[in-house]
Order: structure tokens, then C-alpha cells, then sequence
């Protein structure tokens, strides 16, 4: 993770001027936050880096945004939070139907996108989550606004692929999460199979735990996936593994 906290935005809008202005905000406000003019660049840089949420203009260059949000959306539940001068209810309508989680019309104030932003981030961390965003399991501490984890008061320093790999698991404790769905969410479709790169993360994500005081939190499932035990002991997954 980034030494300058705050939860990763990535921003992919055309417009020079709007874009400098809007990262100068998010910037000032705590969060990290990615550029892209175009809907190559913006793909390459959630590729790359996973952000925690999306801010899509629908009007880019090369391609539609609309595109862009049914892409991610076979292959991961990143916020996508909709930015854009297509006013239309129907424009609205269609980027919701396609897997957009909000919609805002320009021109907009930026204490409601800050507003949409922090609703989106804590929705994102899951049932499990506070109100604040905070994923805790036993002494874990996952804030999804810092982009931190925590074990105690101690910091734990993760890459962003363990940390994305975390959050997954964090988000459901106590139930197995198919290493099919693990790939998926942090590393993309394509390498759905390559289940060496879990084998890896998990065993690096393993010793930084270990290392702050969290030992076996995250078990295996063998043939299946991991799990991350609840305080009282393994628990029966609450619904089907994914």
C-alpha cells in the first residue's frame, strides 16, 4: 500500500481541466487517486492497481464509458461511480442497468461526490463492515477510507494485490472463498487458473499477519479456497462457496 494512505480512486476523465481540479480535491481530502484520459488508460490502471473505487466520465475518446463499466463488471465489484453531462434519465437508467453503483450529473458539488464517495467506500467493505468502514476480525483492522490494516495498533505494510486479497477475505469471514473467486477479484478473468499466484499471496499475506501478532487467522480449504476464522473458531459458511 501507498505510504500517503487513504482509499485509491482512480479517475478516468478526458477533460484536462476537470480532472486536475477534481484530484487537487480528492487529493486534499485524504484519498490517493489514479488518472486516466481515456478508457485504455483507465482499464490498464485498474489492471495494474485495483483501486478501491472508480470515478467514470461516460464521454471518453476512445470508447464509451459504458464499456468500460461492463468490463469490470465481469470481473469484480469495484464501486463505479458515474460522472458525467448525459443528463437524460435514460443515460442514468442504462449506466445503473449495466453495473454503475451511482450516478452524478455535472455540473455537481464536490462536498456531494466527497459524500458518494465515503457511502460507496463503506458499502463496499460489506455487511461485516462498521459504519465507518472498518472490517475488524479478532485483532485484523482493515479501514477501507485509509486503505490500512491494522493488528492491534500495529500497522501492517501490504502490497496492494495482498491487500485487495484481504479485503476479499475479510469481507467474509467465517465462510470459503473459492480460490476461482480470489483470482477473479484481484487479479482478473485471465488468470482465474493460475492458482499458484494465491498460493503465493496467501503464504506472503500469512507471514505479515504472523509477524504483527495475527497467526492463523486465514485457513485453507484444501481443493477449494481459504477462510478467515472467526474469533470463536471455524465457522460453517453461511451461504454457498463462490
Amino acid at each position: 500500500m501507498s505510504e500517503a494512505g487513504g482509499a485509491l480512486l482512480l479517475l478516468i476523465e478526458d477533460d484536462v481541466p476537470t480532472r486536475r481540479a477534481l484530484v487537487a480535491n480528492l487529493v486534499g481530502h485524504g484519498h490517493q487517486v489514479d488518472e486516466a484520459g481515456t478508457a485504455a488508460e483507465g482499464l490498464r490502471a485498474w489492471e495494474d492497481r485495483r483501486p478501491d473505487l472508480i470515478l467514470l466520465d461516460l464521454g471518453l475518446p476512445d470508447r464509451d464509458g459504458l464499456t468500460i463499466i461492463r468490463q469490470i463488471r465481469r470481473e469484480a465489484a469495484t464501486p463505479i461511480l458515474v460522472l458525467s453531462a448525459r443528463g437524460d434519465e435514460r443515460d442514468r437508467v442504462t449506466a445503473l442497468e449495466q453495473g454503475a453503483d451511482d450516478y452524478l450529473t455535472k455540473p455537481f458539488g464536490l462536498a456531494e461526490l466527497r459524500a458518494r464517495i465515503g457511502a460507496l467506500l463503506r458499502r463496499a467493505a460489506g455487511p461485516l463492515a462498521d459504519a465507518g468502514g472498518l472490517l475488524t476480525v479478532g485483532p485484523v483492522t482493515l479501514d477501507i477510507a485509509r486503505r490500512e490494516v491494522r493488528v492491534g495498533e500495529q500497522l501492517v505494510e501490504l502490497t496492494p494485490r495482498e491487500y485487495e486479497l484481504l479485503k476479499v477475505l475479510l469481507g467474509r469471514a467465517g465462510s470459503v472463498v473459492t480460490r476461482g473467486r480470489l483470482l477473479r477479484a484481484v487479479w482478473g478473468a485471465a488468470y482465474s487458473d493460475e492458482s499458484h499466484y494465491l498460493h503465493v499471496y496467501v503464504s506472503r499475506l500469512r507471514r505479515k499477519l504472523a509477524a504483527a501478532g495475527a497467526a492463523e487467522l486465514i485457513v485453507a480449504e484444501p481443493g477449494v479456497g481459504y477462510r478467515v476464522l472467526l474469533p470463536e473458531g471455524p465457522a460453517e459458511p453461511n451461504h454457498p462457496p463462490d
